[in-house]
């Protein structure tokens, strides 16, 4: 095959190129489009196993979030165990917290019935028998030629002068004179019972607040009567007698 061979340039030029040295022995040229999101994949999985990885955006929450809530949440998102065992944890402490409720609540209403059987026991020490040393003579609904009809109260009978007292805390709303009944105190008690006082040598307290105990009068024999002694009748509401005895009995009392 013919050549030419130039002077100037001392290059040989042939008839077929002959491809550079270098080119023959080049590899191909690969593209490297999918070389980045593999290596953010990699780090991405890096990052989650120490819990650094970026959690998606959320609202904002009322209470700030710290650097050691986040990596508590990326562990707990890495390792199921731990989620599990972050979830037996809260359950327990839920349970605990509603059996400590609980136990407030009960220790609540125990206080809240002593307190009551205290002050019911307070108020069942509080009466009193309006007498003292006294003996019975006549009972309620008993017949007799003293009386026009049934008699109406429970007589206590004592010597003249012996202190009267009140049976239980109220207000004296009525005192003096009274016909048969003689010197007579009316006490109304909160529920709006009344107790009369009645044959009375003296009153002592005519108007106002009483406690249980307080002096009202003295015994005596004034009114319709045959001695000394304390009539007391009883009137639920400001009505008809009832019987003072069982009444009494109800507050504690042993006539």
């Amino acid at each position: 095959m013919a050549s030419t061979y130039t002077e100037s340039t001392g290059t040989q030029l042939l008839d077929h190129p002959v491809e550079p040295e270098a080119a023959r022995h080049r590899l191909p040229r690969q593209s490297r489009a999918g070389a980045p999101l593999l290596g953010v994949t990699a780090m991405t999985a890096a990052l989650s196993a120490t819990g650094l990885a970026a959690a998606p955006a959320q609202a904002a929450a009322p209470v700030p979030v710290t650097a050691a809530d986040e990596v508590s949440d990326g562990l707990l998102a890495a390792d199921p165990g731990l989620a599990l065992a972050a979830r037996i944890q809260q359950q327990a402490d839920g349970q605990r917290t509603s059996a400590d409720e609980s136990a407030r609540l009960a220790a609540a209403q125990d206080a809240e019935a002593k307190r009551a059987a205290q002050q019911a026991e307070a108020e069942r020490d509080a009466h009193t028998l309006p007498v003292a040393g006294y003996q019975l003579t006549a009972h309620f609904a008993q017949a007799g030629s003293h009386w026009a009809h049934l008699h109406t109260g429970l007589d206590f009978a004592a010597r003249t002068g012996t202190p009267v007292a009140a049976v239980a805390g109220g207000t004296v709303t009525s005192a003096g004179w009274s016909g048969p009944y003689g010197y007579r105190v009316i006490q109304t008690l909160p529920d709006g019972t009344e107790l009369w006082y009645c044959h009375l040598s003296r009153i002592v307290t005519a108007s106002g607040s009483v406690a249980p105990g307080a002096v009202l009068g003295a015994v005596g024999a004034t009114g319709n009567v045959t001695g000394p002694h304390l009539h007391l009748e009883v009137r639920p509401g400001g009505g008809a007698p009832v019987d003072p005895l069982p009444w009494l009995q109800q507050l504690g009392l042993q006539p």
